[in-house]
């Protein structure tokens, strides 16, 4: 039997912390992931969009989703995923910031039944791993077979196929 995938992601574009400092990105690094997983797997796609954007500035980004944390917010999107239930594998993909998902994904996960369903977690970012975003992600989807997860270094994600494709495989 072919598993039917689906992946599920937020991305930002916009000023971003990297090793060598801040760039600007035109694409954001889990976009990028992202469309890697679905040339492997041939999944289909949603992409959580907030309503409101975040602050293309770095440092104000950082103060927006850190006052979003405090008050764990659940900021609305700009369209709603509604039923997984013809799918086998979920991906999500997620940068991490203040040491788990953004608030959007939240909102968006928090309305998902993931019962029996593989959640496969990608995780951007430039060295803390995938902090507490797979604790989280037990608490939101729940019984789920299992749950994976894969570090993904931000700045390096357009030479991180063959890790994408290994981690993918397995």
């Amino acid at each position: 039997m072919h598993e039917k995938s689906l992946i599920i992601y937020f991305s930002r574009i916009g000023e971003n912390y990297t090793r060598e400092g801040i760039v600007d990105l035109k694409v954001g690094n889990t976009a990028i992931a992202a469309h890697i997983i679905k040339d492997l797997t041939n999944s289909d796609i949603f992409e959580v969009k907030p309503l409101h954007d975040y602050p293309k500035n770095y440092r104000e980004c950082v103060k927006v989703s850190v006052q979003e944390l405090k008050e764990k917010s659940r900021p609305p999107l700009k369209e709603y995923l509604t039923d997984i239930s013809s799918y086998d594998v979920i991906y999500i993909g997620t940068p991490i910031w203040c040491g788990t998902m953004p608030m959007p994904m939240f909102t968006q996960l928090e309305k998902l039944d993931f019962t029996g369903k593989k959640i496969k977690v990608f995780v951007t970012n430039e060295g803390s791993g995938v902090g507490n975003i797979v604790n989280d992600l037990k608490k939101i989807c729940k019984n789920a077979a299992s749950i994976d997860s894969i570090s993904i270094i931000g700045s390096e994600v357009e030479n991180s196929r063959s890790l994408i494709e290994e981690w993918v495989r397995k």
